[in-house]
């Protein structure tokens, strides 16, 4: 009895003096400037203590006497920033025909080779989570899990699966002939039916989506659907929300059109994606409701800047959406609708996230506002704003640097200096 009780105290020293040697390296992060967004404010001298992966303290406390100490000098501290929505697996080409043939010859084994770029580049854009809203063939999946297990890096990823919507509509595919490509069912998002719309959220809880992504307005990238026309029904939408609330996981809806948001605002949906034609009236029941808008301004200015390389409906849609877009977001501002940062990144190249920042600036947002959308707010919507979003103590150390003073000059997000997650560097100078 005496023998078997040394040997288990010489055994927990053991692992004791282990786990001890295996306690990482305290890290304090200094910077000329640190942007609180808790409180929307910037601050001269910002110095974060990171211990594993959380955030042990904020501020000039002592050092450890074990600490790395890295200095940043002029460059300002943020939280991660965070993209509520991507199609992370997945980047449209720059001539339409082209980036269709190699989709349409390109295998899932294939794609993930591809997806695994997207979220390295993501990652080094200072993107530490990121919302996918919508992937084929279950990558999504397997990329999230291939970046929690650390085979590939990248951000924490919150995926839906496939995205769910109506026979016909912008979450379903493009008009094949059905005996040379197969339609889509139930089990791929594609639903008629309140019924069915209930069980297509199921498949998806089923293979592990953390959210719902439903298309309740047509889109501008699909080519046989009007953008502004409603797709699923009020029955369909109540048990779409329904289902998922059960769950405990939100749901997010494409809609471009004003009376489709609205029908989804009033079921209970969590966000309205795009949202390019609300009239003043949704939006201030989303501000009730406390209904989030990400708006996507990257998609709408990308796709703009190529259109002539769309077929001709396509282009047609994305001009009329423009203005619109512009014109919507600016009544969002003065009506105070919640907003989170969303890029829809995918239709542009993955990478190039933070150009929302500006874009938003430049459509009425003050920096500090954009910034403030796209880590604290889009942690809100999430739901994971209690481990991320802000610089806190308890915190996940999820950090990134830009240079300079980034409320002096928005842009320098498009360049990040420093990028950590979950207390690991990622980049650094």
């Amino acid at each position: 009895m005496r023998l078997a009780v040394k040997l288990a105290l010489g055994l927990a020293v053991v692992v004791g003096s282990a786990q001890a040697a295996e306690t990482p390296q305290p890290i304090v992060l200094k910077a000329a400037y640190l942007f609180d967004s808790k409180s929307g404010n910037l601050t001269n001298g910002g110095a974060v203590l990171v211990e594993g992966d959380k955030i042990k303290a904020l501020g000039s406390q002592a050092v450890p006497a074990n600490a790395k100490v890295i200095d940043l000098g002029d460059a300002t501290l943020m939280p991660g920033f965070i993209d509520a929505h991507t199609h992370i697996t997945m980047e449209g080409h720059n001539d339409f025909y082209k980036g269709f043939h190699a989709d349409m010859y390109r295998f899932p084994a294939e794609q993930s080779f591809f997806a695994a770029v997207y979220a390295k580049r993501t990652i080094e854009a200072g993107f530490t989570t990121v919302r996918n809203v919508g992937a084929g063939e279950f990558v999504d999946v397997g990329l999230r899990n291939a970046v929690n297990a650390g085979l590939t890096p990248g951000p924490t990823i919150l995926t839906a699966v496939h995205s769910v919507g109506s026979t016909g509509g912008h979450c379903d595919q493009g008009p094949f002939p059905p005996d040379r490509i197969a339609p889509l069912g139930v089990q791929d998002g594609v639903c008629n039916g309140a019924d069915e719309c209930r069980a297509a959220v199921r498949y998806q809880l089923k293979w592990g989506a953390d959210v719902i992504k439903i298309c309740s307005s047509g889109g501008v990238l699909s080519e046989a659907d009007p953008v502004d026309v409603p797709q699923l029904t009020p029955d369909e939408l109540n048990a779409i929300m329904s289902e998922a609330h059960a769950w405990k996981r939100k749901v997010a809806a494409h809609s471009h059109g004003d009376l489709a948001a609205r029908q989804a605002v009033e079921a209970g949906v969590d966000s309205i994606e795009h949202g390019s034609f609300l009239s003043d009236e949704t939006l201030k029941l989303m501000k009730a409701k406390g209904t989030y808008l990400v708006p996507t301004r990257l998609a709408v200015w990308w796709v703009n800047q190529v259109a002539d390389k769309f077929p001709p409906a396509i282009a047609a849609k994305a001009r009329a959406t423009l203005h619109e877009h512009e014109r919507m977001f600016r009544s969002a501002l003065k009506i105070g609708v919640p907003i989170a940062f969303g890029t829809d990144s995918g239709v542009s190249p993955h990478g190039m996230n933070a150009k929302e920042f500006k874009l938003l600036t430049d459509i009425g947002m003050q920096p500090a506002a954009a910034l403030v959308s796209g880590t604290r707010e889009s942690a809100k919507l999430l739901g994971i704003a209690d481990q991320v979003g802000t610089l806190e103590a308890g915190k996940i150390a999820d950090i990134v640097a830009v240079k300079g003073n980034v409320l002096n000059n928005i842009e320098a997000t498009e360049q990040p200096v420093f990028v950590m997650k979950h207390g690991v560097v990622v980049k650094q100078p």
